[in-house]
């Protein structure tokens, strides 16, 4: 099938641990905790990375990075997308739009959001008004409001080159 535009959606969810920094969309978030992962558990990348080859039907992250394999341990999600881009960019697309959502109590992410698309937009080789990102909470509800984890979801609108 050979579509003009396809549209994918990615979700992804990490643990809150001690003793690691917390990566977000590429950049560091100050904050006393950080999340649990094989890779640097970047959760925002993560999901832009499914939203990306599920729009193409290519699978997903573990698909293509998977837990398994040391070569990935504490890897720089920068890269997991980076090479993401690349395959589909082979399958001739690219990123129409972007749009995130990242649900967490704390710590607050407005500050940080802009420096994030810029860091997703250099990434993925577009302009930064393709990439959205937004953050809200979970009115203290479920184990994200319990301040146990985050999850972020990302729908992608990928266009044929």
């Amino acid at each position: 099938m050979n579509l003009e535009n396809r549209i994918g959606f990615g979700y992804d969810v990490h643990q809150f641990v001690d003793d690691r920094k917390l990566m977000l969309g590429g950049i560091e978030i100050p904050f006393e905790r950080g999340l649990k992962g094989h890779s640097d558990a970047d959760a925002l990348l993560h999901s832009i990375c499914d939203a990306m080859l599920g729009a193409l039907a290519l699978g997903d992250i573990g698909k293509h990075f998977p837990d398994t394999d040391p070569t990935y341990k504490d890897i720089d999600s920068k890269i997991l997308l980076s090479e993401v881009n690349k395959l589909v960019e082979a399958e001739g697309y690219k990123l129409g739009n972007l749009d995130s959502t990242i649900v967490l109590q704390r710590p607050k992410l407005r500050p940080y959001i802009d420096e994030m698309r810029k860091e997703i937009a250099t990434i993925l080789y577009c302009n930064i008004e393709q990439i959205s990102v937004k953050a809200t909470t979970s009115e203290w509800m479920g184990f994200v409001g319990e301040e146990k984890g985050i999850k972020v979801i990302s729908t992608v609108m990928m266009v044929k080159k």
